[in-house]
């Protein structure tokens, strides 16, 4: 179904079809999530196989986060102008392809290569996601279903050490990527046959191909200037080249979507101030989850001496408490507003990873590890769906797509920089990621960075996020744009972004 032709149903969350649409996009969605934490755990065995050093290792982690954050932007402009169930199935399949590449890939500068692949893929594929359960489910359940993707999706990521941990323990860590296929394959039959077709009727012109090949520059510059600043010094000509490219690419990225007349960044968006709070959350917040995830894992094996296994097994709870709490967290903020929960969960958060920061040689699981891992499990649980589902309802419904890759882009880009930059901060210098005397300080000092940028994200949460957003008034029914949204599921409303502060 389109837009423009049959009509589309509005989806409720308790009926088998959306049902099937939820199962699709929370499988496809958990790919790219599993994908950005299961390498973490893999890193050790990856680095002996492939004989990599630290940046190398750094770059199979940030190659895949590059591309995904660069070019997240892009997908959701595809999807907003050719069809989000289009554009979602190309990325599943892309997807599928590259993490073949990954498996049988026979030196590290191939697998970083094909982990760039895999980072296309998922660009195109994770905000379609979103953007279809906002184009498809009844407004009265939309906010239950994006926590529930929220949640459901959450855990494929939180699964992703568990799971990396036993392949690796089993196998090799090239199952890592082999698993991603099957799972592709079950995605595209759900998707072909459940999910309708959605785009929005506003999305005209050429595409933004100057802004996403300066935005991929500025992030790539930024990233390869603080991986390669441990190593080469700040006074290098290669890092002070990288950083000032990073730093150029970005003000030419804002500079292009500001005077486009068809930007993939309209930077009108930003003037819901619910919106752009929410994107700056979103930004130090996963920040510091993108150093949680990937410190934690490293520091129980190489520090604790945790077997791979049981170092994923370690962050379990926090998928369980995501898989029961999300959806209802989700449910809450719809009834309580938004501020609240982003303001208690990121405190949560920032608890749990000082605890953390005390999981050091000899860790127990039970003392050490257990309590602040399900600390950071309610944290999260508390956190992410409230997040996400602020910063789609800021905005009118036809910027489903931008506003969904906007807010993926911005998770992706700060968990891109924080693995870049964690290391140099921390004070690991030019110590091996594999070296327990070099890591087990610089550890501490990172997540006690972390426990401060959620801090920063919850004083952010209370200033600029809105005690509730304001309600909309629907269109009269003689409207074109109305009539269009409704067949779409998505009633447009009249208050602009900039209203609904």
């Amino acid at each position: 179904m389109t837009t423009s032709g049959a009509s589309a149903p509005a989806l409720r969350y308790g009926q088998a079809a959306g049902r099937w649409v939820l199962l699709a996009t929370v499988l496809g969605s958990g790919l790219t999530f599993i994908d950005a934490t299961v390498v973490n755990i893999a890193l050790p065995d990856i680095g002996e196989s492939l004989r990599a050093g630290t940046a190398a290792l750094q770059w199979t982690v940030n190659g895949y986060t590059l591309s995904l954050a660069a070019l997240i932007l892009l997908g959701g402009s595809l999807g907003d102008r050719f069809g989000r169930k289009r554009i979602f199935l190309l990325g599943v399949a892309w997807f599928a392809v590259a993490s073949l590449l990954c498996a049988v890939a026979p030196t590290v500068g191939m697998l970083v290569a094909a982990r760039l692949l895999q980072g296309v893929g998922g660009a195109l594929l994770t905000p379609g996601a979103l953007a279809i359960l906002e184009a498809s489910f009844h407004p009265d359940d939309r906010a239950k279903a994006i926590g529930a993707w929220s949640g459901l999706a959450g855990v494929a990521g939180a699964l992703g050490p568990f799971l990396g941990g036993w392949l690796v323990e089993i196998a090799s860590w090239r199952l890592i990527f082999l698993i991603n296929v099957p799972v592709a394959l079950l995605v595209c039959a759900v998707a072909v046959r459940h999910i309708p077709e959605t785009r929005d009727p506003g999305a005209v012109g050429g595409l933004d191909a100057t802004g996403a090949v300066l935005g991929a520059l500025g992030l790539a510059g930024l990233t390869y200037g603080f991986t390669a600043w441990p190593e080469l010094g700040p006074a290098s000509a290669v890092v002070l080249g990288s950083l000032g490219l990073g730093v150029a690419g970005m003000a030419g990225f804002v500079v292009v979507e500001w005077r486009s007349a068809h930007p993939m960044l309209p930077l009108g968006i930003f003037r819901s101030r619910a919106f752009s709070a929410t994107n700056v959350v979103t930004f130090v917040v996963y920040a510091a989850l993108g150093g949680v995830f990937f410190l934690v894992v490293l520091n129980l094996q190489v520090v604790s001496g945790f077997p791979p296994l049981d170092a994923g097994l370690a962050l379990l709870p926090v998928t369980v408490l995501m898989l029961l709490l999300s959806a209802r967290a989700g449910a809450l903020a719809q009834r309580i507003g938004p501020r609240i929960p982003m303001t208690a969960g990121p405190v949560v958060c920032a608890g749990a990873l000082v605890l953390l920061a005390r999981i050091g040689a000899g860790a127990s699981y039970l003392r050490d590890v257990l309590p602040p891992v399900v600390l950071l499990g309610l944290g999260l649980s508390l956190t992410v769906a409230p997040l996400t589902a602020t910063a789609l309802g800021s905005v009118d419904d036809r910027h489903a797509g931008i506003a969904s890759g906007v807010n993926n882009a911005v998770a992706r880009a700060a968990g891109l920089l924080a693995v870049a930059v964690l290391p140099l901060a921390a004070g690991l210098g030019t110590g091996s990621l594999t070296d327990p005397v070099a890591l087990a300080p610089a550890y501490r000092t990172a997540m006690l960075i972390c426990a401060g940028l959620l801090l920063a994200g919850a004083v952010i949460a209370v200033i600029g996020v809105p005690a509730a957003l304001r309600g909309r008034e629907p269109e009269p029914e003689t409207s074109p744009v109305r009539v269009h949204c409704a067949v779409a599921g998505t009633p447009l409303h009249p208050h602009s972004d900039a209203e609904r502060d």
